[in-house]
């Protein structure tokens, strides 16, 4: 019998150690296979995803990726996290937000709090719950075992002052205030275009700081720079000036450092990009952990992060998708060490949600808290080698948009001169290219649309803010296609349609013509099969089929199809026939083929 050594991890022993330079190896036989002739670091390279502001994922980390130490759990630089205990305890806060009380009664609120919801987030005033109806909305809740958060844009003070009123007549004591006041002028600034003075926000911090312990008056919100097309550094970059900028304002005001820094709430986006999305948070605490030792004050450098699944991914048609969205964001979150999660509901962007919607958003962190155990695990991704690489690459990219604005004055200062509006501009531009590519697909809208799916509709929601930053959605470009196609539904009966030709047998055409029909569809443009093109109702028709049979048969099948009354005739994939207008295939611009398409079928 052969006694194993007692030394750990021995069941590999006998195995001898594989080596990096025998993975590449292996990469380059796979590349070869494809015609790529690649070797080394160069073959590697070639399966790396490139990202926004810089960032390149490899194929494979190992050990070599070296990160700088990421601490322990609780304690400086709080990469793994603002408390020791993580959420261990409880879970995270389950943060259910409100911007309207259906039939005028709290019941959606009371139900969330019933159900699974541990606080409330309640926009009033302009483009939510007028301030005057605060009372109404908290009737029944226990306030002092609920936080509440604000979010009340110009009308703090005067929401502030209800809730403070709310507190005292409910005989909650000050001991036991939990939540957030919402003060955010830099914010509010960004979503309207609008200063306002930070002194009354001041005032607030100082008044929470002396009476309130558990309440802190000001939120960090980073989510108008997501919501512009900002990228993850971007975002960072901006709250890490916001942060900066109130930290200043509270100072000057009186506060010490430590008083000041336990006043913010940091507010972040969660996107369906999972690692990207943890790497953003655990970087955005080291990150601020920097800049309280920068201050002079290293142990107040714990943030509280409140994250909420991305406005910009949700989507108005198939929105049901919208669910796998929100959990793959959530489970982000719950991984990446976020103090509170705002999971918005699956109808969000289609005004104010349902009973059913409201369920499934709050559901989704009870689920992955009670049935997924993810809160059991302090800093799940911690020690992963892609994680820390990505952390700490992201934080380095975060750092150097950070100083660029202090460069240009603070934030106020980029606001107002429109710098941060052009780098947001910018940094969407380019994703919108991969959008129209389909290069980022979009289930359910780019990719997989339905186009004989019934609309699903909602009560519309209070108009928010505007006038500053734009709000951006991933679907936008889409969206405007698809609503000329409706536009032209509603108005003629039918869809505009394009005649699929196919070429040979089911598996020679069969793929290409699934791409067709899908990237049409995308559009609005309804796709038809079998039977002749002079009884499809359509104007134009795309070829499918195999390479081999379009050089024999393309030009003819391209004739053939303008003598039936084809005004355009498409190929699907690349080359050079004769008879064909355009070409589409995998990385074409998918919105502008379909523009103009609809262009010449005479769809407004």
């Amino acid at each position: 019998m052969t006694v194993l050594p007692d030394d750990g991890l021995s069941l590999a022993a006998e195995f001898p150690d594989a080596t990096h330079e025998q993975w590449q190896r292996l990469v380059e036989g796979v590349l070869r296979k494809s015609g790529k002739e690649l070797t080394g670091a160069a073959a590697e390279d070639a399966l790396s995803t490139t990202l926004e502001d810089g960032l390149r994922t490899r194929p494979l980390y190992t050990a070599r990726d070296s990160a700088p130490d990421p601490g322990l759990p609780g304690f400086a630089p709080f990469v793994r996290g603002s408390r020791p205990e993580g959420n261990l305890t409880s879970g995270w806060d389950v943060r259910q937000r409100h911007t309207a009380l259906a039939g005028g009664t709290a019941d959606a609120v009371l139900t969330d709090l019933e159900n699974g919801g541990t606080s409330l987030w309640l926009v009033l005033g302009e483009g939510g719950i007028p301030v005057s109806e605060l009372g109404r909305a908290l009737d029944g809740v226990y306030l002092d075992l609920a936080p509440v958060v604000l979010d009340a844009g110009r009308d703090t003070e005067q929401a502030a002052e209800a809730l403070l009123a709310l507190y005292a007549q409910k005989g909650v004591d000050a001991e036991a205030v939990r939540g957030n006041l919402g003060g955010d002028p830099l914010g509010y600034e960004a979503r309207t275009g609008t200063p306002l003075d930070c002194a009354p926000y001041a005032a607030l911090a100082a008044r929470c700081a002396g009476q309130y312990p558990g309440l802190r008056a000001l939120t960090v919100d980073a989510l108008p720079y997501h919501e512009a097309g900002g990228s993850a550094a971007q975002e960072l970059g901006a709250s890490l000036a916001t942060g900066v900028a109130y930290l200043r304002e509270l100072t000057e005001a009186g506060l010490g450092i430590e008083q000041a820094a336990a006043q913010l709430e940091f507010r972040y986006a969660a996107t369906a990009d999972q690692f990207l999305t943890i790497a953003k948070l655990r970087a955005a605490r080291r990150l601020w952990a920097r800049v309280a030792e920068v201050c002079g004050a290293p142990q107040a450098g714990a943030q509280v992060q409140h994250v909420v699944t991305s406005p910009v991914m949700m989507t108005r048609r198939d929105p049901w998708v919208n669910m796998l969205r929100t959990t793959v964001a959530t489970l982000a979150a719950g991984v990446g060490g976020a103090d509170s999660v705002t999971v918005l509901p699956f109808d969000h962007a289609l005004g104010l949600p349902d009973t059913f919607a409201r369920r499934i958003a709050r559901n989704t962190s009870t689920i992955l808290i009670e049935e997924s155990h993810l809160a059991r695990v302090i800093d799940p991704a911690g020690g992963s080698w892609y994680v820390e690489r990505l952390t700490d690459e992201l934080a380095e990219a975060a750092w150097q948009f950070f100083r660029s604005i202090e460069r240009d004055g603070g934030q106020a200062a980029v606001l107002r001169s429109g710098r941060l509006r052009t780098d947001l501009a910018t940094t969407w531009a380019e994703r919108s290219k991969r959008l129209a590519k389909r290069r980022e697909p979009i289930t359910g809208v780019s990719e997989f649309p339905l186009l004989a799916e019934k609309p699903v509709e909602r009560e519309p929601a209070p108009e928010p803010p505007s006038g500053g930053l734009p709000r951006v959605r991933r679907d936008e470009a889409y969206e405007e296609l698809r609503a000329r196609s409706d536009a032209h539904l509603a108005a003629t009966g039918a869809r505009p349609r394009i005649f699929l030709a196919t070429l040979g047998s089911a598996a020679e055409y069969t793929a290409r013509a699934t791409f067709a029909a899908n990237l049409f569809q995308a559009g609005g443009i309804e796709p038809v099969t079998g039977g002749r093109f002079e009884d499809s109702g359509a104007t134009e028709a795309v070829l499918c089929s195999s390479d081999a049979l379009y050089a024999e048969q393309a030009g003819q099948a391209a004739e053939s199809l303008r003598a039936a009354g084809a005004r355009h005739v498409f190929l699907a994939g690349r080359g050079d026939h004769p008879g064909i207008d355009s070409y589409v295939f995998a990385g074409c611009d998918a919105v502008d083929v379909l523009s103009a398409t609809l262009d010449r079928m005479g769809v407004s």
